[in-house]
């Protein structure tokens, strides 16, 4: 078990790299080519913790992450962060923009950016890369260009001085995620979890009902099809509360009976 290693979606220049430096300092980062090969570090002890991204205030959860904290037995994500996204044109050093031909980035980022891309580069082909950081390796020419974080700054390459993003007010929320589920002695702003429902009217509604006559405030909701059954859901939640106080476990025990399924996925 290598304690004190922090894994994240790679390569260096990520905002899940930066996220983990705000989450955890100092401690020493291995960067991971996939969220599943992360997942599966975690698993096996190759690192203590990894960084997701959860959600972003423009393209809403992100949903592979959503179903690896789901699938994934014996993790709990145990701190959060929201990073604004702010990016950013990158070209090699002394480049003329008015010539690019080719525009790589994640797929997010591209999406993110696409007003900028179809007002200054109309024909410009695009292409997707793992992470927005993996981007800079594919601009070996002054035709080519990607998008990158603000932070990502590179030898021999330069950024833009402008923000690019269509929508300038964008953020990302990232989870810690540790092995083991021991909430004894925690204590939380955030709780997060799993549940289905039967199939009857109300069922839903029902649970919920729980949150507000127990006072507590939920602050996100999201739904996705079980894998192996069609047409049926599974509902990620969000709330308020602090996992040590009474009146919160009691919700969340009657929420647990009254469920389907149930699965605690955080406190942070």
């Amino acid at each position: 078990m290598n304690e004190g290693i922090i894994g994240y979606l790679g390569p260096e220049g990520t905002y899940s790299e930066l996220a983990a430096k705000t989450l955890c300092g100092d401690k020493e980062r291995v960067a991971y080519p996939s969220f599943f090969t992360l997942f599966c570090a975690l698993i096996r002890g190759y690192v203590e913790a990894v960084v997701i991204p959860i959600e972003n205030t423009l393209n809403g959860a992100v949903t592979q992450n959503l179903d690896l904290l789901q699938e994934t037995e014996g993790v709990c994500a145990v701190s959060s962060c929201t990073l604004e996204i702010d990016h950013r044109l990158i070209t090699l050093a002394g480049a003329d923009r008015k010539k690019i031909k080719r525009v790589y980035s994640h797929g997010q980022a591209l999406a993110q950016c696409v007003k900028y891309i179809n007002e200054n580069f109309p024909n410009a082909e695009l292409f997707e890369t793992p992470s927005t950081a993996d981007c800079i390796s594919k601009i070996t020419d002054a035709e080519s260009a990607g998008i990158v974080g603000a932070h990502c700054r590179v030898n021999g390459y330069e950024l833009s001085d402008e923000n690019i993003s269509d929508v300038k007010n964008n953020y990302t929320q990232f989870l810690l995620v540790k092995r083991g589920l021991s909430v004894n002695g925690a204590q939380s702003d955030r709780i997060f979890f799993t549940v289905t429902c039967r199939h009857r009217a109300g069922t839903l509604v029902g649970l919920l009902s729980v949150l507000s006559t127990s006072g507590i405030n939920m602050t996100k909701i999201e739904s996705r099809p079980i894998k192996d059954k069609t047409g049926e859901f599974r509902f990620f939640i969000e709330i308020e509360g602090n996992i040590a106080q009474a009146h919160i476990k009691a919700a969340l025990k009657r929420i647990e009976a009254d469920a389907l399924s149930y699965k605690l996925l955080g406190c942070y």
